[in-house]
């Protein structure tokens, strides 16, 4: 048979949100320039606080603090992007530029999955075996939890990368998203993707599905551990320690999971609003519910600004 006429592309363009109006999207630039402005401002404050206290000097506040600068630089990786294609819409990106976005969007997002998973591990201990958690979490445990973290979000992109570059780009080179994704990028390909995709889904198990599951775990054992608990004043100060951490995990794996583990949508625009919620709202909601629900950061902030602690 003869082969079909296709043309290769050398560079694509974020579509973004431009198929909404100049002023939408003026809005839309403001919103998130302030919502990213906060997330990079919050980050910085919670890294500091736990510079600078010694008494925030424990694994939770580790992971926090891992937790934070992978949040950095996830927003970094993405959202300046999008911002610029906001006010220049259809603003063209060259593959190069294309696989390292995706590389560090995947390094990052996994690594996220994952200190969720480290997080949950802590409270898990913490609450169900307190006498010895000194021991359990010691320096190098954590050490190896985040070095875990950190080697599953770059083993994911190291993988998914090359699997989805090694595919050719013909004709259509306009990426129906504001970053780029693999899903946007595997309807490009002008070859089978069948076992590109079998492959994303495999992956996208492990990484959301796996660290779902342990976390689930860990809550099972800790709210049956609490119910065990003789007075409810010690029931909910030890409910309390996990509100923060329980409340990111719903909002992250929640999203995530509802955009790579559904079905193929043809509702592109529907996935990019989603796909806002976990790489601009859900980065600034972690240090800002982690510090409104935290009596130690407060404490610490106060402490920081001179302010006498609240008895």
């Amino acid at each position: 048979m003869p082969r079909a006429n296709f043309t290769t592309i050398s560079e694509f363009t974020l579509e973004g949100f431009s198929s909404f109006g100049w002023k939408h999207q003026l809005i839309l630039f403001v919103i998130f320039l302030i919502l990213y402005l906060l997330t990079l401002a919050s980050n910085a404050l919670i890294l500091t606080l736990i510079y600078l206290n010694r008494q925030l000097h424990t694994p939770m506040y580790f992971f926090l603090s891992v937790l934070s600068i992978s949040e950095t630089c996830y927003t970094v990786a993405i959202i300046p992007r999008m911002l610029t294609g906001l006010l220049h819409p259809y603003q063209p990106i060259t593959i190069p530029g294309c696989a390292t976005q995706l590389f560090f969007y995947l390094t990052f997002g996994v690594n996220n999955c994952f200190l969720l998973t480290a997080m949950g591990y802590d409270r898990y201990v913490a609450i169900c075996n307190p006498l010895r958690y000194s021991v359990i979490m010691g320096k190098t445990t954590c050490a190896q939890l985040a070095g875990g973290s950190w080697s599953m979000g770059l083993g994911t992109a190291i993988i998914q990368v090359p699997s989805v570059f090694s595919l050719p780009f013909c004709n259509v080179s306009i990426i129906s998203h504001f970053f780029c994704d693999i899903r946007p990028l595997l309807k490009l390909a002008c070859a089978d993707t069948t076992i590109k995709e079998l492959v994303t889904l495999i992956i996208g198990l492990g990484v959301i599905v796996l660290p779902m599951v342990l976390v689930f775990i860990s809550y099972v054992l800790i709210f049956s551990t609490i119910l065990k608990i003789a007075s409810a004043e010690g029931r909910w100060k030890a409910f309390a320690t996990c509100v923060s951490h329980l409340t990111v995990v719903i909002i992250h794996y929640g999203c995530t999971s509802f955009v790579y583990l559904k079905p193929k949508s043809q509702n592109s625009l529907e996935d990019r609003l989603i796909s806002v919620i976990y790489t601009v709202i859900t980065p600034l909601l972690n240090p800002v519910v982690y510090s409104l629900r935290n009596k130690e950061i407060k404490d610490a902030l106060r402490r920081a600004l001179a302010w006498k602690p609240i008895s």
